[in-house]
């Protein structure tokens, strides 16, 4: 989904629940809610829409909250996805196969995109596999609807009727039946599912037939989806990233994706890729060392097509994501599982304890979600700076023991052995 501010954790618990959902009955409308719907059209004519507009999308003032896409909203896994567990499941190998076929077959399309715009074949394939499963499902959600909705709701009403009225703008603009509008619960829509601002800002007309479609036109939506890429700065020559190794004694506090340093910083450092040779990049290519799963997890390289891919969903393992799939797609390669590790599984409620104490301790005021974004990363590195454990962002077993544990007299100073796993018989 290409948006600007991560909404990747509810997105993802949403994308694997049953496509029925989809069409729970609505919530019947209150009068508070007709009463708030009135208010939204003036606001709404006040800000330019047409009063053509209003009456088609909203006739007979039929709209009422609907109940699936306020749960998809604050639907919470129980276990947060590790980085291998998150590829895993969205670079799988009937997505690899399938990615890799449609590549080649969609070459007299693709190729001139590439050369207009600079962004490769491979990652736009990636992008669609990731984000509609090659254009098999929108979402099955109204958009005007789904974001009438959250501009209701009292979590992020700003932002959502932001998107609402770029939606509204969409329909006044392009002429297009709001029924055929079909997206994710969030609003995002189409092939590549744009939110309603990022399709006004950088959808194009590439079948040059006088309208952008960006759900019945591959074309249309894979040009528009490399013109944002291609806007913000994607570098054609460049790949995204790498596995890699580290050293034996690497000093995990130099991971982060804002920890920078040239390749050939990293090379002397002893980065190395995962089959222990020497990286083949560009010396004076800049990129950073991250470890999603911790000291025990798989390690990257990310460069600066990396930070692109985040700019179309903040999340480090969706970036992933793309990367790995883009290169199966180009290289042509066998589709392998990628190891995981189950010790390194985390709670939702691990988390959020973990964010709690940090936020007594008073040192961060971070949000108490469960979500392991980058602000709490951040802090749990100085706690763990703190409990002289190694500095990998990770909120692992052992942190959560001396949590625990923790005096505040003595602070972490209590040892804490190693988890062992029981084996399945």
């Amino acid at each position: 989904m290409v948006i600007h501010r991560s909404l990747l954790s509810v997105i993802f618990a949403a994308a694997f629940s049953t496509s029925a959902c989809a069409n729970v009955a609505p919530i019947e409308p209150s009068d508070k809610f007709q009463h708030w719907i009135e208010n939204l059209k003036v606001e709404m004519l006040e800000k330019g829409i047409s009063q053509k507009t209003i009456d088609a999308v909203y006739e007979n003032v039929y709209y009422r909250p609907n109940r699936q896409v306020i749960k998809s909203d604050r639907q919470q896994l129980e276990f947060v996805l590790t980085s291998s567990d998150y590829i895993n499941r969205v670079v799988s190998k009937t997505r690899v196969e399938k990615g890799q076929k449609l590549y080649k077959e969609l070459q007299p399309i693709l190729k001139p995109i590439e050369d207009k715009y600079g962004v490769p074949s491979n990652y736009i394939i990636a992008f669609w596999g990731m984000e509609t499963n090659f254009g098999s499902n929108f979402g099955g959600f109204n958009v005007i609807e789904a974001l009438t909705t959250l501009s209701y709701d009292n979590r992020r009403p700003k932002f959502f009727k932001g998107e609402l009225y770029q939606a509204l703008k969409i329909i006044d603009t392009w002429d297009i039946d709001y029924r055929q509008m079909q997206g994710s619960w969030a609003g995002a829509m189409g092939h590549f599912q744009f939110m309603p601002s990022t399709f006004n800002a950088y959808a194009v007309d590439a079948d040059n037939n006088g309208t952008i479609d960006i759900w019945k036109s591959f074309e249309d939506a894979a040009a528009s989806a490399a013109n944002y890429l291609s806007t913000i700065g994607w570098k054609k020559d460049e790949v995204w990233g790498m596995p890699v190794s580290l050293p034996w004694n690497f000093d995990f506090s130099m991971a982060g994706r804002n920890k920078k340093k040239s390749i050939k910083e990293w090379k002397k450092i002893g980065i190395r890729t995962t089959s222990n040779k020497s990286l083949p990049l560009d010396n004076k290519l800049k990129g950073a060392i991250i470890v999603p799963e911790g000291k025990k997890g798989h390690a990257y390289l990310v460069l600066n097509n990396f930070y692109k891919i985040m700019n179309w969903n903040r999340s480090e393992n969706y970036a992933l994501g793309i990367g790995t799939l883009a290169d199966y797609i180009s290289s042509g390669k066998k589709w392998q599982k990628l190891e995981d590790n189950p010790a390194l599984r985390l709670k939702t409620d691990d988390i959020i304890k973990v964010q709690s104490f940090i936020n007594k301790l008073g040192w961060f005021k971070l949000e108490e979600d469960g979500n392991l974004g980058s602000k709490t990363r951040e802090a749990v590195k100085k706690l763990q700076k703190e409990a002289k454990m190694p500095q990998d962002g990770y909120p692992d077993y052992q942190l959560l023991e001396k949590i625990n544990n923790y005096d505040a007299e003595i602070g972490f100073s209590i040892p804490v052995p190693e988890r062992k796993l029981h084996k399945k018989n």
